[in-house]
């Protein structure tokens, strides 16, 4: 809708976008679907609400895993594993932690879609307030 500089500012917005959730899916902690979800509604949103997007969503996200966390009474293990998880991470890069990736079936699993949706609500609902759409 904005020509040349629209398309620029959706490219620009799947790169930082796609490229922060990819970085997650190559430390084995997130699906591709959740990535390529991110980078289409950034590429929806533009550059200039991205950032708005990526903040919501991670709010969202924190907020669900730790309900999530809570729910199943392992609030402490979860801290624990962070921990596990940024020593891994330190030291070994972004190879996925052996135990603690989202392939393990035995991990808490939260549906990442769900907070991607509610921080793409959340920065619909500032646009609009702010005189957009």
């Amino acid at each position: 809708m904005d020509g040349w500089r629209g398309l620029l500012s959706s490219f620009a917005a799947v790169c930082i976008a796609g490229g922060i959730f990819l970085i997650f899916f190559i430390a084995g902690g997130m699906g591709g679907g959740d990535v390529k979800l991110i980078a289409a509604l950034a590429s929806i949103v533009g550059l200039g609400y991205t950032g708005y997007l990526l903040v919501f969503t991670a709010l969202a996200g924190g907020v669900m895993g730790v309900g999530l966390a809570l729910l199943h009474g392992q609030l402490r293990q979860t801290f624990f594993n962070m921990s596990a998880l940024a020593s891994h991470h330190r030291h070994q890069g972004l190879s996925p932690h052996p135990d603690l990736n989202i392939k393990n079936i035995h991990t808490l699993r939260l549906p990442y879609g769900v907070a991607i949706a509610i921080g793409s609500l959340l920065t619909l609902y500032l646009h609009t307030t702010q005189g957009g759409l």
